[in-house]
């Protein structure tokens, strides 16, 4: 059994791994963000994911110091692997994260990936990074798996220790060594996976289905709309049917779904492939903030309200409901669309962060109490706080208690709207 886990990145999901190996064994909690880690050290997670309590019961060192990864003989890799401006994986972060283990690499230490990537991209790109920085051999001095993550964020019912963990190294002694640590805190079983590259795969097809289920909802929503259809009512009515896949319209953004898809189909193109049905997805769920932007301003239309000029709120900037995450957030579709019409938008989040909006979007959130009347408002992420709000306190919101109401998630009960309010739902 190894003596002491490293963590590095303690993200959405680096912090969860971290906090469950902390209960078994000495856990070195290791990020770039200096902030990140003074929060961590008072028992304070922004993210929102552990509570203090939670922290408290587990065994970890929170370091910005690279150099605490020595101690360690189980290396855990869990920073971020988003897509650049050119859809293209951006492996900078991934790149970094392996040159700065290899630099305080251990022999006979295992380094486990979490990451998503492309399949081959651990023994194509991370493990050359580990071999040049650390001076030694792959397989021979140091061992290399990958298990990647599945964690949620929001989720507080299917937690690390309640989803099925694959797993794999780059040969069997390591995967069943890699196995057995995690063994260590996932109750609901272990997979190992036949290779690096099939553990890989496995993580992006799952998103990718995921995306393609939803893209197809997204699809009929947009036909339903023209057809004058509620979505919601056909989604329940087809939902009778046994086997019928509970999908529902909405953003698709995050670092999973949004972004997963992305890496498969590099690859592909890369072996000269050229996917059709995963890209035609992507550009359907990507163009869905249009979508609504211009579908509002059609009803704003319709209600005789000028759209230049006009003031828009906007409930919600992260990427998901109840969750604290910014990251890829496809509101901001919306944002743009609306301004491009020549609206005024203002956006609240209470989850959200002031300032990485500001950095991430140029988007300045405003407090409840801040907000001006609007012509128009646009519950895009439901999360409680606005899912419970009254028709009162939404009409509140609005110029004289009336205007038009696009909600994205269909979440409000229009039996009980307002008949001074036109809901638009997806």
């Amino acid at each position: 059994m190894r003596k002491k886990v490293g963590v590095v990145g303690l993200g959405y999901v680096g912090l969860p791994v971290a906090a469950a190996f902390g209960q078994k064994v000495p856990v070195i909690g290791y990020d770039v963000d200096a902030a990140r880690i003074a929060a961590l050290q008072t028992g304070r997670d922004e993210t929102g994911e552990l509570t203090a309590d939670e922290l408290a019961r587990s065994s970890i060192t929170y370091t910005d110091d690279p150099g605490l990864l020595a101690e360690c003989d189980f290396i855990i890799v869990t920073v971020p692997t988003p897509v650049d401006d050119a859809k293209r994986p951006d492996l900078k972060a991934l790149l970094l994260a392996s040159e700065t283990v290899g630099k305080h690499l251990q022999p006979g230490a295992i380094v486990v990936y979490e990451s998503t990537v492309y399949p081959g991209a651990t023994e194509e790109t991370c493990i050359p990074a580990l071999e040049r920085s650390s001076g030694m051999r792959a397989g021979a001095e140091f061992f290399v798996g990958y298990s990647p993550e599945r964690i949620n964020p929001g989720d507080k019912e299917r937690r690390l220790a309640q989803i099925v963990k694959v797993v794999s190294g780059q040969d069997q002694a390591t995967c069943d060594e890699i196995a057995q640590m995690y063994g260590l805190v996932v109750e609901a079983g272990i997979h190992k996976a036949s290779s690096i590259q099939v553990a890989e795969a496995a993580k992006v097809i799952e998103n990718t289905q995921r995306d393609l289920n939803i893209a197809l909802i997204n699809e009929l929503a947009i036909i339903f709309d023209r057809l004058g259809i509620e979505t919601a009512d056909v989604l329940e009515a087809a939902g009778t049917k046994w086997n019928f896949l509970p999908f529902s319209p909405g953003l698709v953004g995050g670092h999973c779904i949004g972004v997963d898809p992305y890496y498969l189909t590099y690859q592909a193109e890369r072996v000269g492939y050229h996917p059709q049905v995963i890209l035609a997805g992507r550009r359907i769920n990507d163009g869905m903030g249009k979508f609504v932007a211009t579908s509002l301003v059609k009803q704003m239309i319709w209600r005789h309200i000028p759209i230049q000029g006009s003031r828009v709120t906007i409930l919600g900037m992260t990427f998901k409901e109840n969750v604290a995450d910014i990251r890829n957030s496809r509101v901001i579709d919306i944002v743009h669309e609306l301004r491009e019409f020549g609206v005024e938008v203002q956006v609240t989040d209470d989850l959200a962060d002031p300032e990485k909006t500001w950095s991430e979007y140029g988007i300045k959130l405003r407090e409840w109490h801040e907000l001006q009347p609007a012509d128009a408002l646009v519950l895009a992420v439901p999360h409680a706080k606005y899912v419970h709000l009254s028709w009162a306190e939404l009409s509140s919101l609005l110029h004289q208690n009336c205007g038009v109401i696009a909600d994205v998630k269909s979440v409000l009960n229009q039996k009980t709207c307002p008949s001074d309010i036109v809901v638009w739902r997806l």
